[in-house]
C-alpha cells in the first residue's frame, strides 16, 4: 500500500524564546501586550515538526515577509 506524500500533514512551529509568567499576570494581559523573552533578536530559533525539535534556524525579514532560514538539522535528522 503506497502513501501519497501530499497526504502527509506536518505541523511546523518555531520557538523564538521562552518566558515564565504567573497565570494571574497572563490573564490581565490584553491585545498588544508585550511578553519579554529569554533570547535576543539575533539568537537562533528552534524549529519543531509535530512538537519535536528537528532544526535550528535564523529569522529572515524581507519586505513584509518573515521566514526562517534553516542553519542546521538536529542529531537524528541529518
Amino acid at each position: 500500500m503506497a502513501t501519497n506524500i501530499n497526504s502527509v500533514k506536518v505541523e511546523i512551529s518555531v520557538v523564538l524564546g521562552k518566558s515564565v509568567i504567573p497565570m494571574h499576570q497572563l490573564l490581565r494581559m490584553g491585545r498588544g501586550a508585550v511578553i519579554e523573552l529569554d533570547s535576543r533578536q539575533d539568537d537562533p530559533v528552534l524549529v519543531l515538526a509535530n512538537d519535536k525539535p528537528v532544526a535550528t534556524g535564523d529569522i529572515v525579514i524581507k519586505d513584509d515577509k518573515i521566514a526562517v532560514s534553516i542553519i542546521g538539522l538536529l542529531k537524528g535528522y541529518q
